[in-house]
């Protein structure tokens, strides 16, 4: 990494999706983020950098807390960070930047002691319970602008910092905050909140949802059905109502008005960011899941999840009053995979998962982020409690990092490549990944299992077309059956399936290992992409073969 003043990191908007420009060229992402301590000492990531280069990491998620750098008010401590950057850039790894400031899983731990200790100048929201009584949340009031504005000359500090002194661009990303929204109650029940709740809307946010109505997603339509007639109304109208006699007295309504002042909240912090060191930055969020509550995930009503940051419910009001955020992150940890992909792509936004599982199941996951949805990144979170040994995503960072020439390339052109999974079969046999079927081209191809004699296993990769008849298939665990679209086909067959490995992944230049055939493809039946030990059940002749390189290229014909 050369030192530059030139160009610093950006995102390129593509026809159909984003990507991420560093030091002049498309970087794809193989990031994973730390503990919530691990980057607080330089010293103690010394002991950490090989093994996350040894994983096939290029890009690491790191907190940066406000206590570390601003323990005493107007006094500034960067030792730390300066080393971890500098340490960072030995080991030829980017940085992804969190800022814990007022917030981080929704609570304010990680404000600075002089912060935690004046409920005074800097007030706490407030909650309340089944009996009525009000308690202390001890989180940060987005309500007073003292919160904001300690907060936002802190980051504006960091931002000063990074501009001065990153000369190499070793951080790329900034993530404002972390997981934010209440909990323990849908709303602050202060004075000053209920004085706001009980005030008339903003019209910015009427007019909004009124002239929006039919792009906002079905979650937040679903909240609010019957009131657009009522919305658009008031949209030009000075008598606006409260907040409750507006959108009703419930805990969506509760849960707009939080997420709408935590959106203006990061916006202020952002917005002056940016404005120091325009790099992309992104808020992360903590995903509803009703029937699945956990220490740090799920939770079915706002207050049990934190209310007021951007599930898809209010993910709309967060892209609209909070524009200085490239894009809202969803952290996946117990929801459906697939669907929360789909959702934050809304609006056409750039995709990035900061924080997901760091097992095998979580790391299949990632094929059809990068594939499908053309995701900036797919971290799994607690990464440096991992030996490269024992991590599941070695093996596929290192054959994502192999192939990244080609997903760079693809995802310039729409509809050339998708990506997918397949988890292991039910106890009872049955199977909840079901066969993939995509067109590309003059090509309708199925994508399923690979076969084998007994039960097959799990599988993830990514199919590309390269030309009109020619396509990379990365991965294993799967196979690929073609047919020609054109209705005057006879015949779809494969012309060659060869082997490849790679020569120089910056250039993709790929070498030839062999040629497969018979057996391999069934006799031109399907391109097989076996798993490391595809079950033969005990069948005499052994004609599956275990994966080798996990890449093969396929050129195919039809006949008419």
């Amino acid at each position: 990494m050369e030192a530059t003043t030139s160009k610093i990191p950006y995102l390129e908007k593509l026809d159909s999706s984003w990507q991420l420009w560093v030091d002049g060229k498309p970087f794809l992402i193989l990031g994973a983020e730390l503990q919530n301590s691990s980057m607080s000492s330089a010293r103690y990531m010394d002991g950490i950098w090989q093994n996350l280069v040894d994983m096939g990491i290029n890009t690491v998620f790191g907190p940066v807390t406000w206590e570390d750098i601003e323990p005493e008010e107007g006094k500034f401590d960067f030792n730390e960070i300066e080393a971890v950057i500098a340490s960072a850039k030995a080991y030829g790894l980017r940085l992804i930047l969190l800022w814990f400031g007022s917030f981080k899983n929704g609570m304010s731990t990680y404000a600075p002691s002089w912060v935690k200790k004046d409920a005074i100048r800097f007030p706490r929201m407030l909650l309340q319970g089944d009996t009525g009584k009000l308690t202390n949340s001890g989180v940060l009031s987005i309500f007073h602008s003292e919160c904001l504005e300690a907060d936002l000359k802190a980051f504006v500090k960091l931002m000063e910092y990074l501009k001065r002194e990153d000369r190499y661009r070793t951080v790329i990303m900034i993530q404002v905050q972390n997981e934010v929204g209440l909990l323990g109650d849908s709303r602050d029940r202060s004075q000053v909140a209920n004085d706001i709740f009980n005030a008339p809307v903003p019209g910015e946010i009427v007019k909004f949802i009124a002239e929006d109505w039919e792009a906002l997603l079905p979650d937040f339509q679903n909240n609010f059905s019957g009131i657009l007639k009522v919305l658009q109304k008031y949209a030009s109208s000075p008598d606006i109502p409260d907040w409750k006699a507006l959108f009703g007295d419930s805990e969506p309504t509760n849960e707009l008005f939080m997420a709408y002042h935590y959106a203006l909240y990061l916006e202020k912090i952002a917005a002056e960011g940016k404005k120091i060191y325009n790099i992309p930055f992104f808020t992360n969020v903590w995903q509803k899941k009703p029937n699945a509550d956990a220490v740090a995930g799920g939770g079915g009503t706002p207050g049990v999840y934190p209310s007021g940051g951007g599930v898809p419910e209010v993910l709309d009001i967060w892209q609209k009053f909070a524009p200085s955020l490239n894009c809202i992150a969803p952290d996946i940890y117990l929801n459906d995979y697939s669907a929360t992909l789909a959702k934050y792509r809304h609006r056409g936004q750039p995709l990035l998962i900061p924080e997901q599982r760091r097992d095998e199941y979580g790391a299949r996951r990632i094929w059809e982020a990068f594939g499908t949805y053309q995701a900036l990144a797919a971290s799994p979170f607690g990464i440096d409690t991992l030996k490269a040994v024992d991590s599941p995503f070695t093996k596929h960072y290192k054959l994502l990092d192999s192939i990244s020439h080609f997903v760079l390339k693809a995802q310039r052109n729409p509809n050339s490549m998708v990506g997918f999974f397949f988890d292991e079969l039910q106890e009872d046999g049955s199977d909840l990944n079901p066969p993939r079927a995509i067109r590309m081209g003059g090509y309708d191809l199925k994508i399923s299992r690979a076969f084998v004699f007994g039960t097959p296993g799990p599988g993830a990769g990514i199919v590309i077309q390269l030309e009109s008849e020619r396509f990379l298939l990365v991965g294993w665990g799967f196979k690929v059956e073609f047919k020609a679209t054109s209705p005057r086909s006879t015949l779809t067959g494969i012309l060659r399936f060869d082997e490849k490995s790679v020569l120089d992944k910056g250039t993709g230049m790929l070498r030839t290992e062999r040629r497969l055939n018979g057996d391999e493809t069934r006799s031109g039946a399907w391109a097989n992409m076996p798993n490391d030990q595809p079950d033969p059940a005990n069948i005499p002749i052994p004609i599956t073969i275990p994966a080798r390189t996990m890449i093969a290229e396929v050129s195919v014909f039809s006949l008419e």
